[in-house]
């Protein structure tokens, strides 16, 4: 992409051809993003709001977000996603928006009407997704997190189909040695609970690393 911050979707005018020209705009931008089967829906959820979608580099923090400011909604989905990853973050975002809209600030972020709505967009979409991740998104779905990236199994398989898929520290041997994006070098040693324990061969003290931490060997 040329632009690393792309604003895709406007806000939508009452007067019905400008919103059946939007529709069409946001279709053909969503195209780049999400599975095609998925798009007229998306599209049609977006537009029946004051939505501003706006695609951001890649950030470490986070997937996408939600915010209501003056009136508005505002959701950021990160550009490196793949469609799968997209459309699951996408709709998580959306369901905040509907539970705002319908609730304003009386419920809790990810309580469980939260959930209920988020459980409810997803269902429409789980034929479009491979096998492996409608297994995933079955469990997921039972009770979804506050946040994708907290399932481990689910993020492990959405990262399959990544257009140039990363080493995990859960994809090595224990006993290998690895560095991080910093450069920092450690042993993997043991997994102990949710996190691998590692030894720092700069200070030989030892660290926890969440399981899709990305290295290098």
């Amino acid at each position: 992409m040329a632009c690393h911050s792309i604003c895709i979707h406007e806000c939508i005018s009452l007067f019905s051809k400008f919103h059946c020209l939007s529709i069409i705009k946001l279709m053909e931008s969503l195209n780049h993003f999400l599975p095609a089967q998925s798009v007229q829906t998306i599209s049609k959820w977006l537009t029946n709001y004051d939505c501003t979608l706006t695609v951001k580099k890649s950030r470490s923090s986070k997937l996408g977000d939600y915010r209501y400011f003056q009136n508005k909604h505002y959701i950021t989905i990160n550009e490196d996603l793949n469609p799968y990853s997209f459309l699951i973050t996408l709709t998580h975002e959306i369901a905040h928006m509907m539970i705002t809209d319908k609730y304003s600030s009386r419920v809790a972020p990810h309580g469980k009407e939260w959930k209920s709505e988020f459980k409810t967009l997803m269902l429409g979409f789980i034929p479009i997704f491979p096998n492996d991740i409608q297994q995933c998104l079955a469990i997921h779905l039972k009770n979804p997190k506050a946040s994708s990236s907290s399932d481990y199994t689910l993020v492990k398989t959405l990262r399959k189909y990544d257009k140039n898929p990363t080493l995990t520290i859960s994809d090595i041997p224990d006993g290998s040695i690895f560095s991080i994006p910093n450069g920092k070098r450690y042993i993997k040693e043991k997994k102990i609970r949710t996190r691998f324990h590692c030894k720092s061969l700069n200070n030989n003290r030892i660290y926890l690393f969440n399981p899709l931490t990305e290295v290098q060997i």
